[in-house]
């Protein structure tokens, strides 16, 4: 047997042993500080990885007893929503595995037993590998560095998953506002039809005129189904965002209209510094770039694999002996030329992807903001002139009706024209906020889909009519 190591021996061995070991750790909080920070910083409420679902249950119970706000609605999906939970515990698991990389080298041991014509030969070897013991801390440099980019890359994905949501209320409250109006365009198509079946049975009205009302009726009809089922599938959308089961969902309430538009637009040179002093996008390829310089040559240092072994033996006749055994890895056939070109290709590709990365930064955020000021010119155009104009003609319309200048009818179709520039008053607030959520995003460097300006142009969502 060895001999035995002194008691102090043994516990700065353990001691070092619980430190190294330590070194390679992530603790969940850690793996989702940044993200947290981040979501803090940007959505005023930061996500939880948790362990017992049944954690958020009173917070959603308190939150669907109400209609859901729109910060109510990424309150919920931060602490409910399994999707989110996935994509913490995953960004997590990635960080782990990444410090594991830049872990200490464990020890080996060997045990030898030789019999020889009934001699026994022991021998004990306990070696480590020298040439990992002497770069780990440069693998500990490079995976702390991996572990940066590992963040700031869940983060990244934190904030897009909080725009969705935010994209996924707006579109699900306007899709229940619209049907409503939509039943009303449908309502004044229905009493027209009506109308004119009854003219025509007394004679007072042609088969022609009385096809024509009922083709405003049929392609109302068909608008307000299409509305209907629209609102299903956003809701739905919502609904898979939130992370509610069927209970909860037939729970959810929504607020009966949007929010309304803002006073002033941000201000463009604002919205740019923001954006160039904040990406998470530039952030995350300048932290890759850096790792990739870390890591040039280690490759290669590692061809020349050194092991190193303290040697005890015990003799048949009992006698002891000690010593040590060496061991090296020649790279004779593989000098390792693919390894350091494969290196200096990864670090092109990181200064490559990270200058990339400023270009599409800078478009990204015109675009962006190009599309958010054209809604919002858009929005305020159709709720002061539109909307208003439309009101103002309905009212005129109602005065020559009580004089009998004008016939029913016509006024009936000047109704459907007043409520389809309400529809498209509200489509295009809808419009504006998504384009606000995308321009949010843009400044903060979050993956998202830009969002075109639906119908523009468009005055109404209405059956044609007289």
């Amino acid at each position: 047997m060895m001999d035995a190591l002194p008691k102090r021996a043994q516990a700065l061995a353990l001691l070092l042993a619980a430190v190294l070991a330590g070194c390679a750790s992530v603790e969940r909080e850690q793996a989702i500080e940044v993200a947290r920070d981040w979501s803090q910083r940007v959505d005023a409420q930061a996500p939880q990885l948790r362990a017992d679902t049944a954690a958020g249950d009173a917070l959603r119970e308190r939150l669907l007893a109400d209609p859901l706000s729109e910060n109510a609605a990424l309150q919920l999906a931060l602490a409910q929503s399994p999707a989110l939970q996935a994509l913490l515990a995953e960004g997590w698991r990635a960080q782990a595995a990444a410090a594991q990389r830049g872990a200490p080298p464990n020890p080996f041991f060997l045990f030898e037993r030789v019999v020889t014509g009934g001699e026994v030969d022991i021998s004990r070897f306990l070696g480590i590998g020298l040439t990992e013991l002497l770069t780990w801390p440069w693998r500990s440099d490079i995976a702390a560095g991996e572990v940066q980019a590992l963040r700031l890359q869940l983060a990244r994905e934190v904030l897009a998953h909080n725009a969705e949501v935010r994209a996924a209320w707006v579109r699900a409250v306007a899709a229940q506002q619209l049907v409503v109006y939509h039943r009303q365009v449908q309502d004044a198509a229905a009493a027209s039809a009506e109308l004119a079946r009854r003219m025509q049975a007394v004679g007072n009205f042609s088969r022609l005129q009385r096809a024509r009302e009922q083709a405003f009726l049929a392609e109302a009809t068909t608008q307000l189904a299409r509305a209907m089922a629209q609102a299903t599938v956003e809701r739905e959308a919502l609904v898979r965002k939130l992370g509610l089961d069927a209970a909860d969902a037939e729970r959810l309430q929504l607020p009966e209209r949007l929010p309304d538009l803002p006073a002033a637009a941000r201000a463009g040179n604002e919205v740019a510094q923001r954006a160039m002093d904040e990406r998470l996008d530039l952030l995350l390829a300048r932290a890759q770039v850096g790792a990739a310089q870390r890591a040039m040559g280690l490759e290669t240092v590692q061809l020349f694999d050194i092991e190193l072994a303290a040697v005890r033996e015990l003799g048949p006749g009992g006698e002891r002996g000690r010593g040590f055994e060496a061991g090296i890895v020649l790279p004779l056939l593989d000098p390792g030329i693919a390894l350091r070109q494969a290196s200096s290709a990864k670090l092109l590709a990181a200064q490559r992807r990270f200058e990339q990365a400023r270009i599409d930064a800078g478009s990204v955020l015109r675009e962006r903001y190009v599309l958010y000021r054209s809604a919002l010119d858009l929005a305020r155009y159709q709720r002061d002139e539109v909307v208003p104009l439309k009101r103002t003609i309905t009212d005129e319309m109602l005065l020559k009706y009580n004089g009998m200048l004008v016939g029913v009818f016509e006024l009936l179709a000047d109704a459907r024209a007043q409520v389809g520039a309400v529809i498209a008053a509200i489509e295009a607030q809808r419009d504006f906020w998504l384009a606000d959520a995308a321009l949010n995003a843009a400044i903060v460097g979050a993956p998202s889909q830009a969002t075109p300006l639906a119908n523009a142009g468009a005055t109404a969502a209405e059956p044609k009519g007289h």
